[in-house]
């Protein structure tokens, strides 16, 4: 799950963003492309009043982008192409290169157990089994 929060107006095409966030989540992810997952990882664009948040320095003109996953889905090498591809992302749908210094991506892991779909907590052990089963590799 993605949620990111800006000035309102900073994108002009949220859903596309969205999309693309939730494509680059699971791609770094490594997941199959099958609905369990693209139904399920999703992004979620927040606008916000520009005198609603403030940087200690008075600038309303950052990003913030939280990323929850299940446990341990991201790997050092993964948490680093996640960050540096939702950044870049970021900075093209706002058509402004210089939001690359202000975006800022928080990665989020839910415990064990702390990941729901569909009215179920899912351990990550489920969750391989579940996948497993919708593939036929049971």
């Amino acid at each position: 799950m993605i949620d990111v929060y800006a000035a309102a107006g900073t994108f002009a095409d949220k859903h596309g963003l969205a999309q693309a966030l939730a494509r680059t989540l699971m791609r770094w992810e490594k997941v199959p492309d099958i609905p369990f997952f693209a139904d399920n990882t999703a992004a979620l664009i927040h606008d916000l009043a520009t005198d609603s948040f403030s940087t200690a320095a008075g600038a309303s003109a950052s990003v913030r982008v939280n990323v929850t996953t299940n446990a341990d889905a991201l790997d050092r090498e993964q948490q680093l192409g996640v960050v540096k591809d939702i950044t870049a992302a970021i900075a093209k749908a706002a058509g402004d290169d210089t939001l690359h210094e202000r975006t800022w991506v928080a990665l989020t892991q839910a415990v064990p157990g702390g990941w729901g779909i569909a009215g179920h907590s899912y351990t990550n052990e489920e969750i391989i089994a579940t996948v497993r089963k919708l593939l036929g590799k049971e």
